[in-house]
């Protein structure tokens, strides 16, 4: 109960907003990357994640609980996946694979985005309170999304990365995995609260907005005293 009154008693109006900044960003990111995989899907033949009105920017339908407190602890987790049924694909593994990477490939892209945005605020928009909580804002999307895009990508199942690498994959193989599909996630989730994933992924987020700041011009330096 101590520890808890001491929270409370530090806790203040300015660590109340980079919360709900900080939630809000990460309900977006992953609204973004798990519609981003419906409409590959559903680009690719497979109607089930439209049908199952998946395809909204509606954050509640796409919120994992445990996925959503990894993003606003660690900035890095997961959403709850979008159905998809790989017999509507003509090409199943490669098609796959596709709607795999959609995801991952979206969160980059709004990570440009929003970036190029913070840019043209801090450049061009009024120095004002609101303004400095409107580039916060972008900064969080931006490394939530490149977190999320990254994280994604690690080759084990269930994540992005590994339906890249199972579309390799004998097909026997391929369909074994699948099967066991939920036990790899539990794996997953004990590998990040081990932080086992902590060191490569803060590595490979620093060196990729570091790519994006070069792009948009942004100051890698406000990143920097914010997040790493």
């Amino acid at each position: 109960m101590n520890s808890i009154s001491t929270f409370l008693q530090n806790f203040n109006a300015a660590q109340l907003i980079y919360l709900l900044l900080s939630a809000a960003a990460a309900l977006f990111c992953i609204t973004v990357h798990e519609v981003s995989h419906g409409l590959a899907a559903d680009l690719l033949g497979d109607p089930t994640a439209k049908r199952m009105g998946r395809l909204t920017l509606n954050p509640i339908s796409h919120i994992d609980p445990l996925g959503l407190l990894m993003m606003l602890t660690v900035r890095v987790g997961w959403a709850k996946p979008v159905p998809v049924d790989m017999r509507w694909f003509r090409h199943p593994r490669r098609d796959m694979a596709l709607t795999a990477l959609a995801g991952p490939a979206s969160n980059f892209l709004l990570a440009l985005l929003a970036l190029g945005a913070a840019s043209l605020c801090l450049y061009f928009g009024p120095q004002s309170v609101v303004m400095s909580y409107a580039i916060l804002l972008l900064c969080y999307v931006a490394v939530l999304s490149v977190g999320l895009g990254i994280f994604n990508l690690i080759p084990i199942s269930p994540l992005d990365g590994s339906k890249v690498l199972f579309a390799f994959l004998p097909e026997r193989a391929y369909l074994h995995i699948l099967r066991y599909e939920k036990y790899f996630m539990l794996l997953v989730i004990v590998l990040v609260w081990l932080g086992v994933f902590s060191g490569p992924l803060s590595f490979l987020m620093g060196g990729c907005l570091k790519g994006f700041c070069v792009l948009t011009r942004f100051p890698f330096e406000i990143l920097q005293y914010y997040f790493f």
